[in-house]
């Protein structure tokens, strides 16, 4: 009623405001970046904070953290196809509530805002909570270390057996993860970063030397582990810092475990990791500058005809026993980390770029890092030498590596329409490793996608790895792009993904890398 006692007419916000409540919880209007524009609903009862409070905040952060992967492949579908199906997630509650999620562009908005509603559901056996994994693990630690990662530790378990590190067996391998998932405060996270290398994030730090005890006792008397906490604090990092420096070190131990963190600067975790940093970087210029590696070839294939379709050009350091750095992935981490990825970019794209002029018929992938992609001098430069010799667009690919996240979109785009201008494809590596990789398939026109292979090998054991990486698959379709999958070194593997939808494969079963076919 108003002053004179006569019914308000009601408007249409209010209408439809009371409409979508009646069937959800929570509503919310969302950019395509997927941060909030404006919240209503029960979030002061299951988050603790009222709506005003989530405005400019990311919707991701109001889900589970295990579901935050699984949350980034679906927005990125609805970006892509205007609507988001009912769709099963966890809230950032003590409880970890089920909430149904659905999305819808805002009518007459072409680029701009997305509508999400939140529905509470009962949780059901057929229905179960999405299992933690590498990458949600690695998500999870990255954000953490981010925010400052202050009280934040990433707790690191190796199997070993008397030779060293061992793998175990899959029913052992199973009873392993599903310990490490017992141990977990209900918003924690865990995965296996390699055969018998964990790691996890828990809001209660756990007990590791328990764990550890009760992991070796299923493995057999003649296990042991190894366990190692790595304080997230990073004082003295920027977050973008910080966040290279979290990949670093879980590099350094998924390839070879909890000493390699000590030998590459984490002993006293993240901030410890600084002190060193400034030798390394100088070692590490000299290596570039006077090219201390070389180019090893590996073939991506058609799954429906194993014939090469293209080779990537991978690096190889070359062996140096007082290298400050160890092995291809620590190499081109740290390069990251040290603000080197222009200078490794470009001396690897110039040893592609010899291997592409004498080879016949082979078309080559060059990894680019990110960072690069939004350097105005690289992209000159580059740009530059396409024009000068117009073969080399025929013969290169560029593979968007997602290691290191773009921080000027802008000029990433400038680039990759730039190197679309001249006809050369373009490939987002590594998608679904992180959040990254899904914003650059909306930011960016490409012609592959390659899958992680952290999902290639989850697919074969796991249901819902299996359909997120069919949810990559129609993701990429949607767009336009062909999709790889890497490391396949099986032909059981070879089969599922290929009944999942992809067209390329890349892994051991193939080929291993190794000198350019029809070069010199």
């Amino acid at each position: 009623m108003d002053g004179k006692g006569q019914a308000r007419r009601v408007t249409d916000r209010e209408r439809f405001l009371t409409f979508a409540l009646a069937a959800a919880e929570i509503l919310l209007e969302v950019t395509p970046e997927g941060r909030v524009l404006f919240a209503a609903g029960a979030l002061q009862s299951r988050l603790g904070s009222p709506a005003e409070a989530w405005v400019g905040r990311r919707v991701r952060d109001m889900l589970a953290q295990p579901d935050r992967a699984a949350f980034d492949l679906a927005f990125a579908g609805l970006l892509a196809r205007d609507r988001l199906p009912p769709t099963r997630f966890r809230l950032a509650d003590a409880a970890s509530t089920p909430m149904s999620c659905s999305g819808l562009r805002l009518f007459g908005q072409e680029a701009g805002q997305l509508c999400l509603t939140l529905a509470a559901m009962p949780a059901s056996p057929a229905t179960a909570p999405p299992q933690s994994g590498p990458a949600a693990l690695r998500d999870a630690a990255e954000l953490a270390a981010r925010e400052g990662g202050a009280g934040s530790t990433l707790g690191l378990i190796e199997l070993r057996g008397a030779d060293g590190p061992l793998a175990p067996p899959p029913e052992i391998a199973a009873q392993i993860r599903d310990t490490i998932s017992a141990a977990l405060s209900p918003d924690g996270v865990a995965g296996e970063l390699a055969a018998g290398r964990y790691g996890l994030i828990s809001q209660e730090e756990p007990d590791l030397a328990t764990l550890g005890a009760r992991i070796a006792a299923l493995a057999g008397e003649a296990a042991s582990v190894a366990t190692r906490s790595l304080p997230l604090q990073a004082a003295g990092l920027t977050p973008m810092q910080a966040s290279r420096a979290l990949r670093h070190a879980l590099a350094s131990f998924t390839r070879d475990g909890p000493e390699a963190l000590d030998q590459a600067g984490f002993a006293d975790g993240l901030s410890g990791f600084v002190a060193e940093a400034c030798a390394r970087a100088v070692w590490l210029r000299r290596a570039i500058t006077e090219r201390r590696f070389r180019m090893a070839f590996q073939p991506i294939v058609g799954l429906a005809d194993r014939m090469p379709h293209h080779w990537e050009a991978l690096l190889r350091p070359e062996p140096d026993a007082a290298a400050p750095v160890s092995g291809v992935q620590e190499f081109i981490t740290f390069a990251e980390t040290a603000g080197l990825s222009e200078e490794l970019d470009w001396a690897v794209l110039a040893a592609v770029c010899a291997a592409a002029r004498t080879a016949r018929g082979s078309r080559i992938a060059a990894n680019l890092s990110g960072l690069t992609l939004q350097s105005p001098d690289f992209r000159e430069k580059l740009l530059a030498l396409l024009d000068a010799e117009p073969l080399l667009s025929h013969r290169l690919l560029v593979e968007i590596t997602e290691t290191a996240e773009i921080e000027n979109e802008a000029e990433a785009v400038r680039t990759v329409e730039a190197l679309r201008e001249r006809g050369l494809p373009l490939c987002i590596d590594d998608f679904g490793a992180g959040a990254a990789a899904f914003r650059y398939l909306r930011a960016f026109r490409v012609d592959y996608v390659k899958i992680d292979g952290l999902y290639v090998t989850a697919a074969g054991r796991s249901a819902q790895d299996r359909g997120i990486v069919a949810g990559m698959v129609e993701l990429a379709r949607t767009v336009g792009a062909r999709v790889v999958a890497e490391r396949i070194e099986t032909e059981a593997e070879a089969r599922l993904m290929q009944e999942l939808g992809v067209d390329y494969g890349q892994g051991w079963l193939f080929g291993r890398p190794g000198p350019l076919p029809g070069s010199g």
